[in-house]
Formats: C-alpha cells, structure tokens, sequence
C-alpha cells in the first residue's frame, strides 16, 4: 500500500480521525520518524515540536541538526506541504488528533536508580503540557524508549487532570532504529509494534494508528499486543542484540589468547540459522544512545522485581562491553612499550558507528580518555562529527575530572593526514568506509618509528600494512608478523 488513503480512520470513542499528528521531540527519533511518515501520508498534516528552538532552526534550514543517509532529501520533499519543524509546542499540541512523545529518556545519575533507572522526567513534563493544553480528545502515543508500566504512568497523569469532553487513549510504539540505516528502518521495518489497553476504546487506538502505518506497511508486519508486553519488547529487543555482541568481543578475548580468528569463528556460527550472521561482528564494543541504556534499564527493573540472578545476567553485558573497552585500551598502552606519556595517538573515528554523527557511549570517547589519563597527546578525526561535539564529549563530568588537562591533551583535526602526521599510533575506532581507502603508505610516511596500528574495527588489510612497514594489532586474532613488542602478560 503506498499514499493516504481516501477514507482515514474513524475512531467512535474519542469522535476523530487522524488529520494531525503532533511529535514532542525533535532529536533522533522523533525528526526521521515524523519525516517518513509525512512522506507516506501526504494528507496528515505532521508538526514535530520541540522546546529548543535552536533545533526547530537547524531543522528548517539546509544543514539539519542529524546525519541519516536518505534523511535530507524526504525533509526537503515534506517540509513546507505537510511536514512542520516549531518550537511553538501549545499549539502543536492542541491542534493535534495523536501526539507521539519522543523526548529523551536518560540513565538517572541522581538519586534512586542511579546509573541504571531511565529518567521519566521529560516523559512526565510531556504528558503534563498534553493535559494542560489540550481542548479535545487524543491518542497520545509513547515512541521513547521506558521502562514497563511508563505509559500507565502517562495515563494516571492525563486522567487526574482532565477536561470535561476531553478522553485520552495511551499507546506504545516503541521504535526500532539503527543508526545509520534509520530511514531505510522506517520505510522497510521488520516490524511495528503497538501496545494498548485492553478494552473497546483501547483496540480502536491501536487499530487507528495502525492504519496510518499500512499505508506503506504490509499489514502482516503490525503486530498488536498489550501496552506492558510492548513495552518490554523494546528492551528485550536491544538487550538480545547487546548480548550478541559482548558474546562475539569476549570470544574475541578467548582468540587472541589461543590464536584462533575471530571473523572464522564468528562466520561459522553465523552459518547456524539458530544464531544467524547479524551483530557477530567483534569490535571495541558497542555504543549509542540506546544499547547500554536499555539493558541497564532492563537490569533495574530485574532488581525491583527481586529477580536477582536475572538482573546479574543483564548486568554481566554491560561489563563485558566495558572490559572490551578497557583491554583494548591497555594493548595499545603495553604495545607502545608500557607507556604513552607525551606520546601521540591519532583516533580515526568518534561516532559510535559509521553513517551518523551520533556521539552518544562511544568507543572512542573511552578509549580516548584512558589514553590521556596515561599522558598521551590525542588528535581525533572523524568525517562527520563536529569539533565541538568532541571536545563537549571528553570535557563532560563524567568523563574528565580536569577539563583544562583534556583540551591540553586533546587535538581535533578536519583531515586524516594532519591527524596522523608525527603520531606513534593509528586507532580505528569507527568503521567509517572512508578509512578503509586512505593511502596507508602516505600515512606511515609521516608518521613516528616503529610506527603502529590498532584496527578496532577489524575493517583494514592487515597483510598489506605489514607490507608498508606498520606493526599492526587487532582485535580476535594474533598476526603472523609486524609487532616489534608483545607483552608476556595478558591483558
């Protein structure tokens, strides 16, 4: 099914169809969500709002405020027929037939939870802005990710101050974005999911957001279900997929240490259809705005529940993704002699994956920080995140207790070349396609003797930088040749 059909929706208990769908949050959700599905449904009007109006501002312009390969060219198509960016956020939601909430939802650093729990405080102040200006009857739809039982939350809000004619009808609908490949997600996704509650009016919401979806998803793919097993979807959902990755980086470990490969390991049991070949990709661990969040979530709702063992399970990715870090960080400290004091170490790669600017828990950010707490001087390049970006991720507090030591130690560099010329070391730490084409030879040229690669990424041709001269170190396999020192203890 593809355009709007000509008859929407008719929801009896609320007395509406969806002509207008209003999104709290202009981030990395809520902008690509409401994008295709302006794009799907020319006839809704679709208005993303958000309290930031430097954000609104980046939005309408012609640089918008995230990278997604696909992302600018459906804003550019939308914008302006039924597609809105406003900080006027009232109105937004006023006019609005379905109100999808998409701010953020932060681990607590603060307080009861802390370092585990989602911080409901953005989710809260939204629900309490619906009920505060709404005039008319809406279905309000939960898309950040929370914890189970959040949109009961939602809804005890909503109900304690309602307006005589005015009925609410809460969903779930959590999204499943990857970073990078979020357009393609949305236009192409394996599945969509909406919770709601389990009565008449209930089945009516989920049936009218449904049938905004089908206009470009094959109805089999919808799959319907209560709000609290909707909920726990999504957490499930990233935490198996985390689970596979700290599984694949601690056999990584266990390569290493045997000399067997990581890539055959990880292709011979990808061939299991059991398994499958997806996130068996071994690295420097996992990052983003959603991985280590969720399951940290999950493992907080484990502990509330008195599941004990479960929340230690959880917990024990976590700890894996953080190891994977840190181990790789100490080989190159033990490769470079057992010190890198006032030696410089070029970052290729600050995002936490290729094809976004998104900064959020990555690699890089920790591998950089062990680094200078060892005295090294860091340059740092990525083609697509900003300067400021970087500098603002390794001065935050919970990363940097100096700051004025971080910006002494810390160089940002806009071409490759500048970044590594004079380094004693190269670190892959995102799988960028550019790096995989740079002239290694320029490189090595430039750079300090021995001179040394550390491939996070496993995305280099190994063999031909030991052919250039490059002592290279990876991750899940031993090389035959090109290390000038290999420490007798394992890290």
């Amino acid at each position: 099914m593809n355009g709007y059909t000509e008859e929407p929706y008719y929801i009896r208990s609320l007395n509406m169809t969806i002509k207008k769908i209003c999104c709290i949050g202009a981030g990395y959700v809520g902008g690509p969500t409401c994008s295709v599905i302006a794009y799907k449904c020319p006839k809704i009007q679709v208005t993303v709002v958000d309290i930031s109006k430097e954000r609104i501002a980046q939005w309408n312009s012609d640089k918008l405020p995230i990278f997604e390969p696909g992302l600018e060219d459906i804003v550019k198509e939308c914008r302006g027929r039924n597609l809105y960016f406003s900080a006027d956020v009232d109105t937004g939601i006023r006019e609005a037939d379905l109100i999808i909430i998409s701010v953020n939802t932060p681990t607590k650093m603060y307080g009861l939870g802390k370092g585990r729990a989602a911080d409901l405080k953005y989710i809260e102040a939204s629900a309490r802005r619906i009920a505060e200006v709404s005039q008319k009857s809406k279905i309000v739809v939960e898309k950040s990710t929370v914890p189970v039982k959040a949109a009961e939350s939602i809804t005890n809000i909503l109900k304690a101050n309602v307006k005589p004619g005015v009925k609410y009808q809460v969903l779930s609908n959590p999204e499943f974005l990857a970073e990078g490949t979020a357009i393609n997600d949305l236009l192409y996704p394996d599945r969509v999911l909406i919770g709601g509650e389990q009565s008449l009016e209930g089945h009516e919401a989920v049936e009218a957001l449904s049938f905004v979806y089908q206009n470009w998803v094959p109805k089999e793919k919808i799959i319907t279900m209560n709000t609290w097993s909707s909920e726990l979807s999504k957490l499930a959902a990233n935490a198996f997929l985390a689970q596979k990755i700290s599984s694949i980086n601690a056999m990584s470990a266990v390569c290493e240490a045997t000399g067997a490969d990581v890539n055959e390991v990880a292709h011979a049991i990808g061939t299991d259809s059991r398994i499958g070949n997806k996130f068996l990709k071994a690295s420097v661990g996992f990052g983003g705005s959603c991985f280590q969040k969720d399951v940290l979530n999950l493992v907080y709702l484990c502990e509330c529940l008195n599941l004990h063992e479960v929340a230690v399970y959880w917990q024990q990715v976590i700890t894996i993704n953080e190891y994977q870090r840190r181990r790789f960080s100490n080989r190159i400290i033990e490769c470079l002699f057992n010190t890198v004091t006032n030696k410089k170490i070029a970052i290729f790669g600050f995002a936490f994956k290729k094809d976004t600017g998104d900064t959020r828990e990555s690699a890089a950010i920790y591998i950089s920080k062990y680094l200078m707490e060892e005295g090294a001087n860091v340059r740092v390049y990525d083609p697509k995140v900003e300067k400021d970006q970087i500098i603002l991720e390794m001065t935050h507090p919970n990363i940097c207790e100096d700051k004025e030591r971080v910006r002494e130690l810390l160089t940002v560099s806009e071409d490759p070349y500048v970044a590594a010329t004079g380094t004693h070391a190269l670190v892959i730490c995102t799988e960028w396609d550019e790096f995989v084409t740079l002239d290694y030879k320029k490189i090595y040229d430039s750079m300090l003797k021995p001179a040394f690669v550390f491939d996070g990424r496993l995305i280099l041709n190994h063999q031909e930088l030991i052919d250039i001269g490059f002592h290279v170190e990876t991750i899940g396999k031993r090389l035959n040749r090109g290390s000038v020192y290999r420490p007798a203890s394992s890290t």
